[in-house]
This record gives structure tokens, sequence and C-alpha cells, in this order.
């Protein structure tokens, strides 16, 4: 079965779905239970690699230090460290 289609959709969606998640073990998890709603039929082998693939493209985005990064920089006023 080819796969990339589900796995460039659910990248694609990730912004949407994972908007709370905070770091990978939540990552994770919203991606297998997207897959359980989206894709019920899918063999475990498969989930897993999906979830495997659509992780490693959002590290390769850099999904999660950006998303860190934000929330820190949303928390700093400009005027106390300096910066402007």
């Amino acid at each position: 079965m080819n796969l990339r289609p589900i796995i460039d959709d659910i990248a694609s969606q990730a912004d949407e779905f994972l908007a709370a998640c905070t770091d990978r073990t939540q990552a994770r998890a919203g991606i297998t239970e997207f897959l359980a709603l989206e894709h019920p039929r899918l063999a475990p082998a498969d989930r897993k690699t999906v979830t495997d693939h659509v992780l490693a493209i959002l590290e390769e985005e850099d999904f999660f230090s950006t998303r860190f990064v934000d929330s820190f920089d949303a928390d700093q006023d400009p005027a106390e460290s300096g910066e402007e």
C-alpha cells in the first residue's frame, strides 16, 4: 500500500489538529488518534509507519522548536529584554 498520500495529508494538517501539542509525545498521540479516526482500516504496522514519517516531516520543518520559540517570544516584552 502506498502510504505517501496519507503521510502528506496528515503532515499538511498538523498545524490544525496538533495546535495544542507542546511536545513530540503529545504529537505522536495526536497523530495516532487522527489516524484511528480518519483511516481506521490501516494495519497497525502501517499506522506506525505513517506516524513515524509524519513526525520526521514535522521535525524537518522545525515544527516543535518553532512552537517553543513562538510561545516563549509571546511571553517576552521587548522593552524588558532590551530588544526591539
